[in-house]
């Protein structure tokens, strides 16, 4: 069967940053949706009418991948808000309550990079963000979608869920 809209394709991979430093390797295969959300519009570009056993060595700079790091996303919030156990490297869904923080994406994941005994570094932005990346893929199943896939326009992850990206891709210790 050959990759096209709607389908599942499962994808093994590894991950490296610019200067080929190993940053993630996927080696069981994990299906996503093509032709929704679950990949990155420039993977869907490579394996678009491939078929399994296909691999592709991807060159993805930052606006192709996790986009532009914005420092906007960054902030500072009273340590007290926090768990006791916090620290860098945890990552939360949203701002606390009481956050005192205007303008930031409610919904956003954000990674502790820095805590301190009056407040805690908070960064909104994607931990690959900024980063040109190279991805060598493997497609290593393709089938049909079902009628909830499609409805879904997802297999119930994506590609940012797959990764597992080391701490030490931004700093984090």
């Amino acid at each position: 069967m050959l990759i096209q809209k709607p389908c599942v394709v499962a994808l093994t991979w590894r991950l490296s940053d610019a200067q080929n430093q190993p940053m993630d390797e996927l080696t069981e295969p994990v299906e996503f949706f093509f032709g929704g959300d679950d990949l990155l519009p420039k993977v869907e570009e490579a394996v678009a009418g491939q078929a399994v056993g296909f691999e592709a060595h991807l060159h993805l700079e930052p606006e192709h991948a996790f986009g532009e790091y914005d420092p906007a996303l960054v902030c500072f919030e009273q340590r007290s808000l926090f768990p006791t156990e916090t620290e860098a490297g945890m990552q939360f869904e949203g701002l606390p309550q009481g956050c005192i923080t205007e303008n930031m994406p409610p919904d956003a994941l954000y990674t502790v990079t820095e805590v301190y005994p009056s407040h805690v570094v908070l960064d909104g932005n994607h931990p690959l963000a900024g980063m040109a990346l190279r991805l060598h893929l493997t497609v290593r199943a393709v089938r049909e979608a079902t009628p909830e896939e499609i409805e879904a326009g997802s297999v119930g992850g994506s590609v940012l869920d797959a990764l597992e990206v080391l701490p030490a891709a931004r700093g984090i210790h």
